[in-house]
Protein backbone atom coordinates (compact mmCIF):
# COMPACT_ATOMS: atom_id res chain seq x y z
CA UNK A 1 0.00 0.00 0.00
CA UNK A 2 0.90 4.01 -0.38
CA UNK A 3 0.44 6.03 2.79
CA UNK A 4 0.21 10.00 2.35
CA UNK A 5 0.55 12.26 5.15
CA UNK A 6 -0.05 15.71 2.95
CA UNK A 7 0.17 18.50 5.14
CA UNK A 8 -0.16 22.60 4.74
CA UNK A 9 3.72 22.89 3.54
CA UNK A 10 4.87 19.19 3.12
CA UNK A 11 4.57 15.95 1.32
CA UNK A 12 4.99 12.81 2.32
CA UNK A 13 4.56 9.21 1.25
CA UNK A 14 5.74 5.52 2.18
CA UNK A 15 5.71 2.41 -0.16
CA UNK A 16 4.62 -0.02 2.63
CA UNK A 17 4.81 -3.61 2.84
CA UNK A 18 2.05 -5.64 4.78
CA UNK A 19 2.52 -4.87 8.36
CA UNK A 20 4.05 -1.67 8.12
CA UNK A 21 8.25 -2.08 7.01
CA UNK A 22 8.64 1.24 4.86
CA UNK A 23 10.07 0.19 1.68
CA UNK A 24 10.66 3.58 -0.08
CA UNK A 25 9.59 6.99 0.89
CA UNK A 26 9.15 10.67 -0.94
CA UNK A 27 9.39 13.74 0.54
CA UNK A 28 9.04 17.41 -0.65
CA UNK A 29 7.92 21.05 0.35
CA UNK A 30 5.06 20.33 -2.22
CA UNK A 31 2.25 21.05 0.20
CA UNK A 32 -1.12 21.49 -0.31
CA UNK A 33 -1.18 25.34 -0.67
CA UNK A 34 1.68 24.87 -3.68
CA UNK A 35 -0.98 22.73 -5.50
CA UNK A 36 -3.34 24.87 -8.05
CA UNK A 37 -6.65 24.86 -8.20
CA UNK A 38 -7.67 21.18 -9.47
CA UNK A 39 -4.37 19.39 -9.69
CA UNK A 40 -4.21 16.63 -6.62
CA UNK A 41 -4.46 13.98 -8.78
CA UNK A 42 -1.91 14.98 -11.21
CA UNK A 43 0.59 16.07 -8.10
CA UNK A 44 -0.01 12.61 -7.11
CA UNK A 45 0.58 10.60 -9.82
CA UNK A 46 3.76 12.59 -10.50
CA UNK A 47 4.62 11.63 -6.73
CA UNK A 48 3.78 7.65 -6.83
CA UNK A 49 3.60 7.14 -10.62
CA UNK A 50 6.65 4.54 -10.20
CA UNK A 51 4.97 2.31 -7.17
CA UNK A 52 1.94 2.36 -9.03
CA UNK A 53 3.27 0.90 -12.01
CA UNK A 54 5.10 -1.38 -9.74
CA UNK A 55 1.35 -2.79 -9.00
CA UNK A 56 0.31 -0.57 -5.72
CA UNK A 57 -3.68 -0.68 -5.47
CA UNK A 58 -3.98 1.39 -2.56
CA UNK A 59 -3.63 4.99 -1.51
CA UNK A 60 -4.19 6.22 2.07
CA UNK A 61 -4.13 9.96 2.91
CA UNK A 62 -4.65 12.19 6.14
CA UNK A 63 -3.63 15.27 6.50
CA UNK A 64 -4.87 18.83 5.25
CA UNK A 65 -5.50 17.29 1.90
CA UNK A 66 -9.16 16.97 3.15
CA UNK A 67 -9.52 20.13 4.19
CA UNK A 68 -10.95 23.20 2.89
CA UNK A 69 -7.79 24.33 1.00
CA UNK A 70 -6.62 20.58 -0.45
CA UNK A 71 -8.24 18.25 -2.62
CA UNK A 72 -11.72 17.75 -1.11
CA UNK A 73 -12.82 19.31 2.26
CA UNK A 74 -14.09 15.68 4.28
CA UNK A 75 -16.22 16.43 7.20
CA UNK A 76 -14.82 16.48 10.52
CA UNK A 77 -15.89 13.37 12.55
CA UNK A 78 -16.99 14.12 15.95
CA UNK A 79 -15.08 12.97 19.12
CA UNK A 80 -15.17 10.33 21.07
CA UNK A 81 -14.03 8.51 18.14
CA UNK A 82 -12.07 5.05 17.74
CA UNK A 83 -10.45 3.73 14.37
CA UNK A 84 -13.94 1.87 13.55
CA UNK A 85 -15.36 4.91 13.51
CA UNK A 86 -12.55 6.49 11.96
CA UNK A 87 -12.29 3.75 9.64
CA UNK A 88 -15.64 4.11 8.57
CA UNK A 89 -16.02 7.22 7.53
CA UNK A 90 -12.95 7.42 4.45
CA UNK A 91 -13.73 8.89 2.09
CA UNK A 92 -12.93 7.41 -1.58
CA UNK A 93 -11.22 10.28 -3.52
CA UNK A 94 -11.14 10.07 -7.78
CA UNK A 95 -8.34 8.86 -8.76
CA UNK A 96 -6.93 6.67 -12.01
CA UNK A 97 -5.47 3.37 -11.62
CA UNK A 98 -5.63 3.03 -7.74
CA UNK A 99 -8.26 2.85 -4.70
CA UNK A 100 -7.54 6.20 -3.15
CA UNK A 101 -9.15 7.40 0.49
CA UNK A 102 -8.99 10.01 2.56
CA UNK A 103 -9.00 9.94 6.56
CA UNK A 104 -11.30 12.53 7.89
CA UNK A 105 -9.94 14.79 10.71
CA UNK A 106 -11.46 15.04 14.22
CA UNK A 107 -13.37 17.91 16.17
CA UNK A 108 -14.56 18.35 19.65
CA UNK A 109 -15.44 21.05 21.81
CA UNK A 110 -14.08 22.77 24.72
CA UNK A 111 -15.64 23.39 28.04
CA UNK A 112 -16.40 27.00 26.68
CA UNK A 113 -18.10 25.30 24.07
CA UNK A 114 -15.93 26.54 21.33
CA UNK A 115 -14.89 24.15 18.83
CA UNK A 116 -11.49 22.53 17.93
CA UNK A 117 -10.48 20.49 15.15
CA UNK A 118 -7.22 18.56 13.52
CA UNK A 119 -6.42 16.66 10.23
CA UNK A 120 -3.40 13.87 10.60
CA UNK A 121 -3.04 13.60 13.75
CA UNK A 122 -6.13 11.47 14.27
CA UNK A 123 -4.07 9.31 12.10
CA UNK A 124 -1.00 9.34 14.58
CA UNK A 125 -3.21 8.56 17.46
CA UNK A 126 -4.71 5.53 15.86
CA UNK A 127 -0.96 4.45 15.84
CA UNK A 128 -0.99 5.28 19.57
CA UNK A 129 -4.23 3.37 20.34
CA UNK A 130 -2.70 0.51 19.10
CA UNK A 131 -0.10 1.10 21.98
CA UNK A 132 -2.10 1.49 24.57
CA UNK A 133 -5.21 -0.64 24.26
CA UNK A 134 -8.23 0.85 26.43
CA UNK A 135 -5.69 2.40 28.91
CA UNK A 136 -6.62 6.34 30.31
CA UNK A 137 -3.88 8.33 28.81
CA UNK A 138 -2.93 12.16 27.72
CA UNK A 139 -0.76 12.02 24.57
CA UNK A 140 1.25 15.46 23.28
CA UNK A 141 1.83 15.89 19.96
CA UNK A 142 4.21 19.09 19.34
CA UNK A 143 4.74 21.22 16.14
CA UNK A 144 3.32 24.07 14.40
CA UNK A 145 -0.16 23.72 16.32
CA UNK A 146 0.38 21.45 19.21
CA UNK A 147 -1.96 19.11 19.94
CA UNK A 148 -3.16 17.24 23.59
CA UNK A 149 -5.66 14.42 23.34
CA UNK A 150 -7.14 12.60 26.17
CA UNK A 151 -7.87 8.87 25.21
CA UNK A 152 -10.15 6.84 26.86
CA UNK A 153 -11.66 3.18 26.49
CA UNK A 154 -9.47 2.57 22.96
CA UNK A 155 -11.02 5.98 21.66
CA UNK A 156 -10.18 9.73 21.09
CA UNK A 157 -12.05 11.38 23.82
CA UNK A 158 -11.31 14.54 23.39
CA UNK A 159 -8.53 17.30 22.10
CA UNK A 160 -7.04 20.73 22.58
CA UNK A 161 -5.05 22.82 20.18
CA UNK A 162 -2.45 25.09 21.09
CA UNK A 163 -0.80 27.49 18.76
CA UNK A 164 2.65 27.47 20.33
CA UNK A 165 5.22 26.79 17.36
CA UNK A 166 3.37 29.21 14.86
CA UNK A 167 3.13 31.85 17.82
CA UNK A 168 6.78 31.49 18.24
CA UNK A 169 7.46 31.85 14.65
CA UNK A 170 5.52 35.36 14.23
CA UNK A 171 7.18 37.02 17.25
CA UNK A 172 10.19 36.05 16.37
CA UNK A 173 10.02 37.24 13.08
CA UNK A 174 7.76 39.80 13.13
CA UNK A 175 7.61 41.56 16.34
CA UNK A 176 10.00 43.28 18.31
CA UNK A 177 11.17 40.64 20.53
CA UNK A 178 12.82 39.05 17.65
CA UNK A 179 14.80 41.96 16.99
CA UNK A 180 16.90 40.91 20.67
CA UNK A 181 17.44 37.49 18.90
CA UNK A 182 20.28 36.13 17.58
CA UNK A 183 19.09 34.73 14.31
CA UNK A 184 19.10 30.44 14.24
CA UNK A 185 20.96 30.20 17.51
CA UNK A 186 21.67 26.89 19.22
CA UNK A 187 19.10 25.26 21.92
CA UNK A 188 20.08 27.33 25.16
CA UNK A 189 18.73 24.55 28.03
CA UNK A 190 19.10 27.32 30.91
CA UNK A 191 17.38 30.07 29.07
CA UNK A 192 14.52 27.70 27.82
CA UNK A 193 14.14 26.54 31.60
CA UNK A 194 14.26 29.58 32.93
CA UNK A 195 11.60 30.88 30.53
CA UNK A 196 9.33 27.10 31.73
CA UNK A 197 9.87 28.44 35.47
CA UNK A 198 8.38 32.41 34.29
CA UNK A 199 5.69 30.66 32.50
CA UNK A 200 4.72 28.75 35.83
CA UNK A 201 4.60 32.44 37.92
CA UNK A 202 1.96 35.01 38.25
CA UNK A 203 1.29 37.88 35.51
CA UNK A 204 -0.07 36.20 32.89
CA UNK A 205 1.68 35.32 29.83
CA UNK A 206 1.40 38.41 27.74
CA UNK A 207 3.34 40.01 30.50
CA UNK A 208 6.37 36.90 30.49
CA UNK A 209 6.28 37.67 27.24
CA UNK A 210 7.04 41.71 27.22
CA UNK A 211 9.34 40.57 29.67
CA UNK A 212 11.46 38.89 27.49
CA UNK A 213 12.25 42.29 25.82
CA UNK A 214 12.96 44.07 29.54
CA UNK A 215 15.32 41.19 29.89
CA UNK A 216 17.44 42.20 26.67
CA UNK A 217 17.61 45.56 27.73
CA UNK A 218 18.73 45.28 31.36
CA UNK A 219 21.65 42.70 29.89
CA UNK A 220 20.34 40.45 31.73
CA UNK A 221 19.07 37.96 28.71
CA UNK A 222 21.78 37.36 26.04
CA UNK A 223 20.76 37.67 22.22
CA UNK A 224 22.15 34.06 21.91
CA UNK A 225 19.91 32.76 24.48
CA UNK A 226 16.41 35.12 23.94
CA UNK A 227 14.20 32.52 21.19
CA UNK A 228 15.54 29.44 23.87
CA UNK A 229 14.02 31.54 26.30
CA UNK A 230 10.93 32.71 24.93
CA UNK A 231 10.01 28.78 23.79
CA UNK A 232 10.44 27.93 27.18
CA UNK A 233 7.62 30.89 27.86
CA UNK A 234 5.26 30.05 25.34
CA UNK A 235 5.61 25.85 25.65
CA UNK A 236 5.59 26.50 30.22
CA UNK A 237 2.03 28.22 29.27
CA UNK A 238 1.08 25.59 26.88
CA UNK A 239 1.84 22.41 29.05
CA UNK A 240 -0.24 24.08 32.14
CA UNK A 241 -3.14 25.17 30.19
CA UNK A 242 -3.57 21.29 28.87
CA UNK A 243 -3.06 20.53 32.44
CA UNK A 244 -5.79 22.29 33.28
CA UNK A 245 -8.20 19.70 33.43
CA UNK A 246 -6.02 17.34 35.43
CA UNK A 247 -2.49 15.84 35.61
CA UNK A 248 -2.46 12.10 33.90
CA UNK A 249 -1.92 9.32 36.70
CA UNK A 250 0.74 7.88 34.33
CA UNK A 251 3.38 9.27 31.51
CA UNK A 252 2.28 12.08 28.83
CA UNK A 253 2.88 10.02 25.28
CA UNK A 254 4.55 12.44 23.32
CA UNK A 255 5.69 12.41 19.91
CA UNK A 256 6.89 13.89 17.50
CA UNK A 257 10.50 16.09 15.62
CA UNK A 258 13.85 15.12 17.74
CA UNK A 259 13.96 18.77 18.23
CA UNK A 260 10.28 19.53 19.81
CA UNK A 261 10.00 16.29 21.84
CA UNK A 262 13.84 17.33 23.49
CA UNK A 263 12.01 20.79 24.32
CA UNK A 264 8.85 19.51 25.06
CA UNK A 265 10.64 16.47 27.93
CA UNK A 266 12.39 19.46 29.39
CA UNK A 267 9.52 21.41 30.31
CA UNK A 268 7.42 18.10 31.07
CA UNK A 269 10.74 17.23 33.85
CA UNK A 270 10.39 21.03 35.49
CA UNK A 271 7.00 20.45 35.70
CA UNK A 272 7.46 17.44 37.89
CA UNK A 273 5.62 15.06 34.96
CA UNK A 274 6.80 12.14 33.87
CA UNK A 275 6.81 11.23 29.85
CA UNK A 276 6.83 8.06 27.27
CA UNK A 277 8.58 8.63 24.04
CA UNK A 278 7.19 7.37 20.83
CA UNK A 279 7.99 6.96 17.17
CA UNK A 280 7.72 9.87 15.01
CA UNK A 281 6.35 8.09 12.39
CA UNK A 282 3.28 7.00 14.36
CA UNK A 283 1.13 8.19 11.19
CA UNK A 284 2.69 5.21 9.33
CA UNK A 285 1.37 2.58 12.16
CA UNK A 286 -1.93 4.24 11.84
CA UNK A 287 -2.54 3.89 8.44
CA UNK A 288 -1.66 0.63 8.09
CA UNK A 289 -3.93 -0.37 11.26
CA UNK A 290 -6.27 1.49 8.86
CA UNK A 291 -5.91 -0.46 5.82
CA UNK A 292 -5.63 -3.82 7.80
CA UNK A 293 -9.44 -3.36 8.39
CA UNK A 294 -10.60 -2.69 5.21
CA UNK A 295 -12.63 -4.73 3.09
Amino acid sequence: MIGIDWGTTAFRAYRLAPGGTILDRRESEGGILSVPPGGFPAALSAAIGPWLAEGESLVLLCGMVGSRQGWQEVPYLSCPAGPAEITGALTTLPFAGARCLLVPGLTTRDSGGVPDVMRGEETKLIGLLAELGNASALACLPGTHSKWARLEGGRIASFSTHMTGEVRAVLLEHSILGRLAKEEAPMDEAAFLRGVRRAREAGGMLHHLFGTRGLGLMGELTPEATSSYLSGVLIGHEVSAALADGVPQGPIHLAGSATLTRSYALAFGAFGLDHRLHDPDLVLRGLVLIAETLP
